[in-house]
């Protein structure tokens, strides 16, 4: 229906210009072509003044009424430390070019008025003036001159890349339709690799090498992510898909993020989001409510967010690759980035997608020395039931009381801890289900607890301070009716025995 009544206004029009233009040449016939063309001249030049001032009012008011939502002044000042550059750079060009753009339209259209047909006036010709080309050619060329030459000392210090020996963080923002997913690396402060032809969007969503011990404390954030206040921060940027654009206004930095060919952005965040927020409660058209259903809810200075957005049009669901960004103190980004969890430790870990499955990883023997150390501390200060602690990464094959050489890493914790807690003495128990013959329980239970008090003999505590005993399977923790209950039952355990402190 739309679709009719346009084509039917377009027909309108038409009929009506043939109609005027029919109207045109009877008047010309019966007033005289000379004095229509005239009349014609006249109005078409007091058209373009007319238009002229409209034009200019409109963009002068409408950059004014805009300027602080679109043209960063007002409240959004850059939150970047590189960001008044560029904003001095954009009102040094506002400045050079506003007035040209001014003035420009203003003679354009006066031109049009002043020198329109009219009858006795002829213009004067004249072909060539050094002057003004010089005028015309010398000014652009120094002002250009001025832009060009600011352009590249704003563009070489802030397109810089970070010094590795420097403190930064580096961070990944990966583009795909319609998302960003945001990589941060572990304790060890670097990204994995990543491989395009590793993609799974079912557990590899990135295509991360997973032989890469990099990747293995890499944490994949959703919702909301934090950086913190005053710390250099590289941003890694690259797409799965399509072109998209990597857009945080606010700090004044947009970079494309192209796939196979990854970027880069270094920024340094100088205005956390309460702080922002806090800026902007100062200005009325912010002091007004976020909802307007909801009158008497937050005003939009308390919902105030920073966004990132992609400033590509990648498609139908473009608008839904917005992510709110939170900046905040140093504590507080460290607090968070602690509560969150390693991508591979949650998803890819002891799976058939896990090239250390069945080995102990460092940060795995690394967490279970801080538990380990603890579950100790508690131990010494608990009363006799609560002395006994589970050592769970202590290994032997089926049947067997050979250590395996992954229980190296809790043996050794063990060792340490009992060289710093020179008081502590200890009962090393083993622990079996009840498959098999009872005495042989009995033994097996028993030379495991023997070799690992043999273990951290070799590593110079005294074999007075232990003790082993093997219980078989006469101390059961779980049922032995299931093979988790009995997986639960074969154990090595450490009892506090005395805490002689000295």
């Amino acid at each position: 229906m739309i679709g009719f009544l346009i084509v039917g206004i377009l027909v309108l029009i038409g009929v009506i210009a043939v109609q005027i233009g029919k109207v045109t040449d009877l008047a010309g016939k019966i007033r005289g072509e000379e004095e229509v063309q005239r009349r014609s001249n006249d109005r078409s030049a007091v058209w373009m003044v007319i238009f002229m001032v409209v034009f200019l009012v409109f963009c002068v008011v409408s950059a004014w009424y805009y300027k602080d939502a679109m043209l960063g002044y007002g409240p959004h000042i850059s939150a970047s430390a590189h960001g008044g550059t560029l904003d001095s750079l954009f009102n040094v060009t506002l400045l050079a070019t506003v007035p040209v753009f001014i003035l420009t339209h203003i003679l354009t259209f006066w031109y049009a008025y002043k020198y329109r047909d009219q009858p006795g006036k002829k213009a004067t010709f004249f072909s060539h003036s050094n002057k003004l080309e010089i005028i015309w050619t010398g000014i652009p060329a120094i002002v250009m001159t001025i832009l060009v030459v600011q352009g590249l000392i704003a563009w070489n210090d802030i397109m810089f890349d970070v010094d590795p020996e420097e403190d930064y963080i580096e961070i990944e923002a990966t583009g795909s339709q319609f998302l960003w997913e945001i990589r941060y690396p572990g304790a060890d402060n670097k990204l994995g690799t990543k491989n395009f032809k590793l993609i799974n969007p079912a557990n590899n969503p990135l295509g991360q090498d997973w032989s890469d011990v990099k990747n293995i404390d890499d944490v994949h954030v959703s919702g909301e992510f934090l950086l913190p206040v005053n710390q250099k921060v590289r941003v890694r940027i690259t797409a799965k898909d399509v072109l998209h654009n990597f857009d945080l206004p606010h700090f004044r930095l947009k970079m494309d993020a192209i796939p196979g060919l990854p970027t880069y952005f270094v920024f340094t965040p100088t205005v956390t989001t309460e702080e922002y927020r806090n800026n902007l409660k100062d200005y009325p058209e912010y002091q007004v409510p976020y909802d307007d259903t909801e009158p008497d809810g937050p005003q939009r200075w308390e919902m105030f967010n920073y966004e990132l957005a992609c400033a590509e049009l990648c498609g139908k669901g473009h608008y839904s690759m917005r992510r709110v960004l939170r900046i905040v103190s140093e504590e507080e980004y460290n607090k968070w980035l602690k509560e969150q969890s390693s991508y591979y430790m949650t998803n890819i870990r002891n799976t058939d997608d896990d090239p250390f499955k069945g080995n102990l990883l460092p940060i795995e023997a690394e967490e279970r020395a801080k538990d380990l150390g603890l579950e100790v501390q508690k131990a010494i200060t608990a009363d006799d039931f609560e002395r006994s602690i589970r050592l769970t990464n202590l290994f032997f094959d089926t049947g067997s009381a050979t250590l395996k050489e992954d229980s190296n890493y809790e043996l050794d914790n063990i060792a340490d801890i009992l060289s710093r807690n020179v008081g502590v003495n200890i009962e090393i128990s083993g622990h079996t289900d009840n498959t098999g013959d009872s005495g042989s329980n009995d033994i097996l239970s028993s030379q495991r607890a023997k070799n690992v008090v043999s273990y951290l003999v070799n590593k110079g505590i005294s074999a007075t301070r232990l003790t082993d005993a093997g219980y078989g399977q006469n101390r059961p923790l779980d049922t032995n009716e299931t093979s988790e209950g009995r997986q639960n039952n074969r154990r090595i355990e450490m009892r506090i025995t005395s805490n002689n402190k000295i």
